[in-house]
This record gives C-alpha cells, structure tokens and sequence, in this order.
C-alpha cells in the first residue's frame, strides 16, 4: 500500500470548505496575507483537529484585493514584516488550542515567485525561520526555494498540484490559460497516478517532466474541490493507495 498526503488551501472563506476536511490529510490556512482574521484561522484549526488533518500556515504576499494572486513590487523589509506578522498571528491561535505547526506553504503569486526567484527565496526564508521549528516546508521539485531550503537545513516535503496542468519547463501553467486547471475528477485521478508511479509529469507541450510528491494539493477555491476529493478517496484506494 502506498501512502500520500493530500493538502488544501483552507480559511479562504469558501462556503463548503468544512465539507473538504473529512478527505485531506493536511491542510494550509491563510493567515492574513491573501484571505484571513483571528477568526477564520481558529474556525479551520478546529475543523482540522477534529478530522485529524495536520495544521500548515500559508502565509502570502499582504494582498488582499487580488487574493495573492498578483506579484507585488515591495521592498524586502514590507514583505519580512508581513511574513512576521501573518504567522505571529498564526501561531498565536496553534498556542491558544495546544496544537503545533506541521507545515509552512506559501500561496499564489509568492508561491511560484520564490520557486524560480533565489533572492526572493531567501528573504521568505529569513522571514519564516524563526517560525519553523521542526516543522517542514511545502516546495515544488527542483525549484530555488528548495534549494535554498536545502542549503539552510530546513526540512522539505515536495509538493505536486492534482488539479493544475504543467508547462514543459515544470512551471504551473498561468491561470489565465483556458487549459490551466484540471476540472473533471476522472482526469485528476490520472494526473495524480501518472506522477506516484512514474515520478514525472504529462505537460501540456505533450512532453514529461521529472517530478517528486510527497503531498498533492487540491486548491480549496477550486468549484469541483469537493467531488474530485471524494472521487480520489473512492478509487485511489483500489490502486492500493491510501490518503494519509
């Protein structure tokens, strides 16, 4: 039996997002950034606690108006004291129900920018050290953030999207491209399987690219969250893979 874990993007204020936990294993929370109060993070902790999901912070650029989604052009010290505060503020409410953190994940725009950016990766290195602990870092294969993640002996989980389609360069394709995202779940599941047993991924160029996962995600925003999970959960399972 195989074992995966796969996490979602939560506390975005999606309506069925309670209804996503029961079929994650690991979850990430906006803390302020993109989506997010006090309030919205202690609503999903407690939705992950009681279905036993492993807690992550997904901090982002402090962009609310374009859900950060947009590459922000701010300097070095902003974006550090946002980091700081986003997961001040995350950590706050983990003590306040004797939880620890498993995991950081950055979101969208800041995601994909320190994957490529070594400078960038860097700064939101520096600004979450102090955060981590012993808890891991979601990064894409063969990035900048896992190399300097690597380099600064952060431990790593490698992160592969089940509903996101790749370019040839082993980048998500921009979401303004009709053929960004996967939407049916009988495709998902043949995403996901392709990459657990060949390690590689079929991009849209028709061509595969080397790739490692150890988590899958599933974005929380997506319309068909809810059927692809319960159809992972249902059929994963007959190819002795197990979610967890």
């Amino acid at each position: 039996m195989i074992t995966v874990d796969f996490n979602c993007d939560v506390g975005e204020g999606m309506l069925h997002e309670a209804d996503l936990f029961p079929f994650i294993s690991s979850c990430n929370i906006a803390c302020g950034g993109h989506f997010g109060d006090a309030k919205t993070i202690d609503k999903s902790i407690a939705l992950a606690i009681k279905n036993q999901v492993k807690i992550g912070a997904h901090p982002s650029f402090p962009d609310k108006e374009n859900f950060g989604r947009k590459l922000l052009n701010i300097s070095k010290e902003e974006l550090k004291g946002s980091l700081k505060q986003q997961l001040s503020l995350f950590l706050d409410r983990l003590l306040k129900v004797n939880q620890k953190l498993h995991h950081i994940k950055p979101h969208g725009a800041l995601y994909n920018a320190v994957a490529v950016d070594k400078e960038l990766a860097n700064i939101f290195l520096e600004s979450i050290q102090d955060f981590l602990g012993d808890s891991c870092l979601y990064v894409p294969f063969q990035s900048q953030i896992e190399k300097v993640a690597l380099e600064n002996n952060i431990n790593i989980k490698y992160e592969a999207f089940a509903d996101r389609n790749y370019t040839a360069k082993g980048t998500l394709v921009k979401r303004i491209a009709e053929n960004a995202i996967i939407h049916q779940p009988e495709e998902v599941l043949e995403h996901v399987l392709f990459m657990i047993h060949h390690k590689q991924v079929k991009t849209i160029d028709k061509t595969l690219f080397s790739i490692q996962a150890d988590t899958f995600c599933i974005h929380g925003d997506h319309k068909n969250a809810l059927p692809i999970l319960q159809y992972l959960h249902k059929h994963l399972i007959t190819k002795e893979i197990a979610i967890d």
